[in-house]
């Protein structure tokens, strides 16, 4: 019996210094647990003001795409700023939202590490009562971890509604000057059309007033050469009429001639 009591005991008491060792390796893993979760909120935090910085200098570089003059390329500038301050704005949402989860992981393994910690030291009883007030934590967690995602995600529709409305109507903008623009090219172009059917058809006019001038003064140097070659041929043909008479009235003459010469005898 003896014998028995003294290996239950001692079966008892190796139990309990394996528990003890167990529940110091439990506590260091806990506590490493806890420095890892720190860390990992610390890197976020980190990132989270990279993030920011990254936005902040997007914003400002949007703010000076802005003040340009209003040009072309002054809009590609102004929408693709816009563009990197969307993108900066989903990134600093997305590190915030991963930074609020870290946080309530953190906070999480501390509430859990402070319970294990009551725990260890309290009763079956005490344990309940702490499994309790953990579980009663994680929801608390959870609820607040949900209410932050939740306002960040409306936080993050809300600047995205704002992006939009500002590039829609920066788009209105650039329609509105393009089409302006198109429209006094348009209308100079037109002017400039106007203006060279104008010019044309005054030289067209000019062309055919010169070459009917050159073709009037053609007609009169070809009338005034003919003038003088009808006189000429008048001239000429007045002389041989008046050979033929001059030679038919001899001959007229010598006929009476003959003809009297009869009746003389």
């Amino acid at each position: 019996m003896a014998a028995r009591k003294t290996q239950t005991v001692n079966t008892v008491a190796q139990l309990e210094k394996q528990l003890d060792q167990l529940q110091t390796q439990l506590n260091k893993a806990r506590s490493a647990e806890e420095k890892a979760a720190a860390k990992t909120v610390d890197s976020q935090q980190k990132a989270v003001t990279k993030a920011k910085n990254a936005l902040k200098a997007a914003r400002t570089k949007l703010a000076a795409a802005k003040k340009k003059k209003k040009t072309p390329a002054s809009a590609k500038q102004v929408t693709a700023a816009n563009a990197a301050v969307k993108k900066a704005q989903t990134a600093a949402n997305s590190a915030s939202a991963a930074l609020a989860e870290a946080k309530a992981t953190l906070a999480s393994i501390k509430s859990g590490n402070k319970v294990a910690a009551q725990f260890s030291a309290a009763m079956s009883k005490a344990q309940r009562e702490m499994a309790k007030k953990q579980k009663a934590a994680d929801k608390k967690a959870a609820a607040k971890a949900k209410v932050a995602a939740k306002k960040a995600a409306a936080k993050q529709k809300a600047a995205e509604r704002k992006a939009a409305a500002k590039a829609k109507l920066a788009a209105r903008k650039a329609a509105a000057k393009a089409k302006a623009a198109a429209k006094k090219a348009a209308a100079r172009q037109k002017a400039a059309e106007r203006k060279a059917a104008a010019k044309a058809k005054v030289a067209a006019k000019k062309a055919a007033a010169k070459q009917k001038a050159t073709a009037k003064k053609a007609a009169t140097k070809a009338k005034a050469k003919k003038a003088p070659a009808k006189r000429k041929t008048t001239a000429k043909k007045a002389p041989a009429k008046k050979k033929t008479t001059a030679k038919k009235a001899p001959a007229k003459k010598a006929a009476a001639k003959r003809g009297r010469k009869p009746k003389a005898k």
